[in-house]
This record gives C-alpha cells, sequence and structure tokens, in this order.
C-alpha cells in the first residue's frame, strides 16, 4: 500500500508570463468547481499469503481463520463494494494441465479465454465472506457476512439458501439452488447476516469444512460425498450454519453432457486454498480542477480500527485441515458409530505462516502513490496480518488517504489541506445507498411442494429489513427438492440431522477459540428457537426479506 504524501506543483502555479499561458489558465479557471462523479476510484487487493502444508493433498478438507469486524464506511454509500479478508476455495485439477474444465456455453469458457486452457481459476469455487456488495438491499452500517459459490464456471451464483449473491430480488430457479440450511438456530437472510452494535474490530471465525451428510454415489451424475459447510465462530452463535449440497457441482457435467469432469468438482476432489485478501472492487470518487486546471480526486472516508500500538489486526489462525480434523469422526457417525462434538480436531490441522507485501492501488487504471507512507501490510508477532500506520493514529481510526492530485499518470495523495477550495471537493458528499427491493420467493415450485410444517414468522434485524421464515423439515426445504432421492437416502439423512440438532449445541467451540481479542456478536434476531414438537430435524427458511419501514412491500 502507499501513502499520503503532500505535493508541491510549483509548474502551473509559478506559471508563465506569456499571454498563451494566461488564456489557458482563464479558461481552466471557469471550470474550477465543476464536479464530476466517476466510478473506478480505488482497485487493489490488501492481500496476504500463506504458506501451505508440505503434503497439500493430504490438508484439503477444510479451511479457515479469523477475520476483524468492523464499519469500515460510517455511512452506507451507493454503487460501493469492497470485500473484507475471505476465503477462496477451488477444486484440485492440478493433474489437468490442458483439458478445459468449463464446458463451452458455460460463461467462463466463453467470455474469459484468457482463463484457458483449462478455466481451473473459474470453474468452481467456494468464495463469500465479510464486506460489503454493490447489490446490497439493506445497508446499515457495518459489514455483513455471506456464504458465496461459483458451482458453473461462473454461470451464477449461491450466496444463500435461495438466492444468488445478490444479483436478485427474486429467488434462484429450483434447479440452481444449492446450499441446505443445516442450523436450526440461525436465520441465513439472501441480504447476508447482520452484527450487533459496532464490531469496531472484534472477530468473527469461518472455517469451510468437507463433510459427508451423504455417501458418494455412481449414479447419473457420479457424486462425490464432500459437501463444504460453513462453520462460525461468534460470541453468540458457535458452529455450521449451511452446506453446498455435493450435487450441486456434480450436475454441471451432467447438465453439458461433459463426462470429463466428472470426479473434477468439489463433490470429490481436495480443495485448494491460499491466502486472502481485502478485494477492493466498487469504490465511487468525484474529480474537480482547481483554478490553474490540476485535477484532484475524492474517494469515500474509509475508516480503519487502530490499537494502541499504531495496528489493525485484520486476520488470524490461519489454519487448513486434513480429514483428522472432523470428516473421519463425522463420517463413523454418520454410518452409526459413535455421536463426535464436532470440534476440530487438533491433531488434523495445520496452521499457516503469513507473509505480505505492499499493495499496488489504482485508479481507473491509474497508479496511486503516497499510500504507503500512511500505512503498509504487516505480519504482526503471533503470525497476525493486518496495517501498521506511520501517521501517529493510535489508538482511535485509522483512514485510508482520501485526495488525490492528477500528476500525469499518477494519482498522488495529498492531505485535505492541501486540495484547493474552488475545487469544492471537500464539501461533496457521496450518494447514500437506498433500499433495495424485496427478496422475494415464489409460491409454487420446490418452495410449496412438500413445503413447510409451519409459518410465515417475521423477525426485524439490525440492517432495519423485515424476515419471513417458515419451518422446514431439513429433507423438505427448497434446496433438495430438484434431486430424485430415494425415500430411504432422505430418511437416512433427515435421521442423522437430527442427531446433529440433539448434538451440537451453539454454545460450544468447534473451531479454536481465536489467538487474541475478543468476538463478534451476529445480530441477535438472527437467533431463532424450534418451536414446540419440531426442536430437531426442523430448520428455519427465509421466504422473504422486505424494508421494514413498509416503502418496499
Amino acid at each position: 500500500m502507499r501513502n499520503l504524501l503532500v505535493i508541491i506543483f510549483a509548474f502551473l502555479v509559478l506559471g508563465g508570463a506569456c499571454e498563451g499561458n494566461e488564456k489557458v489558465a482563464n479558461g481552466e479557471s471557469a471550470r474550477a468547481g465543476v464536479v464530476t462523479a466517476h466510478s473506478r476510484g480505488l482497485h487493489g487487493y490488501i492481500g496476504y499469503s500463506a504458506s501451505r502444508p508440505v503434503d497439500r493433498a493430504l490438508y484439503s478438507a477444510g479451511m479457515g481463520f479469523y477475520s476483524a469486524v468492523w464499519p469500515l464506511i460510517d455511512k452506507p454509500i451507493a454503487n460501493f463494494q469492497i470485500g473484507l479478508p475471505s476465503a477462496w476455495i477451488t477444486p484440485d485439477n492440478s493433474d489437468n494441465k490442458d483439458t478445459p474444465l468449463a464446458p463451452i456455453g458455460t460463461y467462463a469458457r466463453d467470455n474469459w479465454p484468457e482463463r484457458g486452457p483449462t478455466w481451473g481459476s473459474v470453474f468452481q469455487t467456494v468464495e463469500g465472506g465479510l464486506g460489503y456488495w454493490a447489490r446490497n438491499r439493506f445497508r446499515y452500517g457495518p459489514p455483513k457476512f455471506s456464504m458465496n459459490a461459483t458451482p458453473q464456471c461462473y454461470d451464477y451464483e449461491v450466496g444463500s439458501p435461495g438466492w444468488s449473491f445478490f444479483y436478485s430480488s427474486t429467488a434462484l430457479p429450483d434447479n440452481r439452488l444449492g446450499i441446505a440450511q443445516l442450523s436450526n438456530r440461525l436465520l441465513i437472510p439472501p441480504d447476508a447476516l447482520p452484527f450487533e452494535g459496532n464490531p469496531k474490530g472484534k472477530f468473527l471465525g469461518y472455517t469451510y469444512m468437507a463433510l459427508p451428510f451423504t455417501k458418494a454415489t455412481t449414479g447419473d451424475p457420479p457424486t462425490g460425498d464432500q459437501a463444504w459447510t460453513c462453520f462460525l465462530s461468534a460470541a453468540n452463535f458457535k458452529g455450521p450454519m449451511a452446506y453446498y449440497i455435493p450435487e450441486t457441482w456434480s450436475k454441471t457435467g451432467k447438465l453439458f453432457n461433459y463426462p470429463f469432469i466428472y470426479g473434477r468438482g468439489l463433490d470429490a476432489r481436495p480443495g485448494r486454498m491460499g491466502g486472502g485478501a481485502m478485494e477492493i472492487n466498487t469504490v465511487p470518487r468525484f474529480d474537480a480542477q482547481d483554478a490553474e486546471g490540476a485535477i484532484y480526486s475524492k474517494l469515500p472516508k474509509l475508516q480503519f480500527p487502530v490499537d494502541e500500538q499504531g495496528r489493525t489486526l485484520l486476520v488470524q489462525d490461519v489454519t487448513y485441515y486434513s480429514k483428522a480434523a472432523l470428516y473421519e469422526a463425522f463420517k463413523a457417525w454418520r454410518d452409526g458409530g459413535a455421536a463426535c462434538s464436532g470440534r476440530f480436531d487438533e491433531k488434523g490441522a495445520w496452521k499457516s505462516k503469513l507473509t505480505t507485501r505492499t499493495t499496488r492501488f489504482d485508479q481507473a487504471g491509474k497508479v496511486m502513490t503516497g499510500i504507503e507512507k500512511v500505512f503498509n501490510t504487516k505480519v504482526f508477532e503471533s503470525n497476525v496480518w493486518g496495517l501498521e500506520w506511520y501517521d501517529g493514529t493510535a489508538g482511535a481510526n485509522g483512514y485510508f488517504p482520501q485526495y488525490y492530485k492528477h500528476v500525469g499518470d499518477e494519482r498522488v495523495a495529498v492531505s485535505a489541506a492541501d486540495v484547493p477550495a474552488e475545487t469544492k471537493l471537500l464539501s461533496k458528499e457521496f450518494k447514500l445507498a437506498g433500499r433495495g427491493k424485496p427478496y422475494t420467493s415464489p409460491a409454487s415450485g420446490a418452495w410449496t411442494n412438500p413445503g413447510p410444517e409451519r409459518g410465515p414468522l417475521t423477525v426485524r434485524l439490525a440492517d432495519g429489513s423485515l424476515v419471513t421464515y417458515c419451518w422446514y423439515r431439513f429433507v423438505d426445504q427448497p434446496s433438495f427438492q430438484q434431486y430424485e432421492w430415494s425415500d430411504g437416502k432422505k430418511a437416512k439423512l433427515q435421521s442423522f440431522i437430527e442427531k446433529i440438532h440433539a448434538n451440537w449445541p451453539i454454545d460450544r467451540d468447534y473451531m479454536a477459540p481465536p489467538s487474541s481479542g475478543t468476538l463478534a456478536r451476529l445480530d441477535p434476531a438472527l437467533i431463532v428457537r424450534p418451536p414446540k414438537d419440531l426442536e430437531v430435524g426442523y430448520v428455519p427458511i427465509v421466504t422473504r426479506q422486505e424494508d421494514a419501514a413498509g416503502g418496499n412491500r
């Protein structure tokens, strides 16, 4: 990263005495203070690299860490998207050097030739995490947490049990549903999970773990037994929230009549997991000229919590897992053995060593300089990755440089005091995000056949939305209805889920606790209790989310 340096611009200020220069100056002066709005204000990846075990194939059944939660912006801004440090898992197809994994007709194959010859990096992914997303409909201040996956070469994404990753307020088609709600205590709204209060640097832990809820099959299509399951570790909720049904990955080969990719998806292959990053994707900006024609840019104010030592601690306890961590005990329990606690066994855990380097930022493709003089990335003692601040900030907020002067092909960070008043940038405010349309689900198909056991019920969340949900028997939830499973298979899965609900509480550690810091709290309204007689084997499925004020009903 780079930093904020006051620029002394002499060429235009000293000027020239010739008539031509006077005419230019007068013309530019007439345009001073005309503020124009633009996108592509800031781009870059504030990231870390994570060392991996020598035997990567062994430690490929899971990956997790603790990530800081804080309000990156103090007001909900429109057209703003920055992901906080998150996970990225792809199936390990390193044995394939030249055969395409993305079938012809998929978005990745038809639009991203540079990803060839295998398209392995965009074949299938498990993503998601903490962040702000441009298509969030209910902004409220702090970030939110969301699962996400791309099962079919970026043809679509699956972010919750009913919806895509904020792309549409309409539920996914029945045959593209991919997440099975597992927890009977936690709501998973389509606009992602909000937090309680102002977390201000507290941590949320999450791990994706491949678990065998069902057996592998050799049918049409052949399907592995790996259900990538998302575990959370928050102050008021611990445990698995949901998983990706294995068929979510395997059905692509059948759909495109492409047998080569059978057995190559995340249902069957080891997971490849690397480092992480804050992905700075969509940030608006303002541009304006001063009286001499120099152009300046303004970004939204991006804030970071800084401790008394001048540090922002972002990620800790990055861990890779083998099947000895949970898969093996889980499978034995599924097949009639002793119940397992769900805790990740340390004998199957491998702690990663983190490294980092200065980030290269750009604005609309132009290099941004001076940022590294305000802060830079650093791995601190105890293997914690974050930011080190050089501007005297300690025990308060650190701020990403907000103003830039256009100097040739560079965008040079300057202080607010060095932005000429006539640009009118100092008082210019960014457009706030509005409240979006309701997320809706159909009154037909997988949502109603066989349908819920009880509901609808409603709850109001911290983000100002009203969530409607119903209680479904686990195997009757919408995501499963696209598959023609036998009654026997469904009965075995249902019975196993009932055991999980009875034995895995939400106040037990599954991930190891964080090495330092305290845990953030999810919005308490997300945490529900099953109704009488539905205590085990039933899950709360969100069917609608809307503005609680009623403006979008």
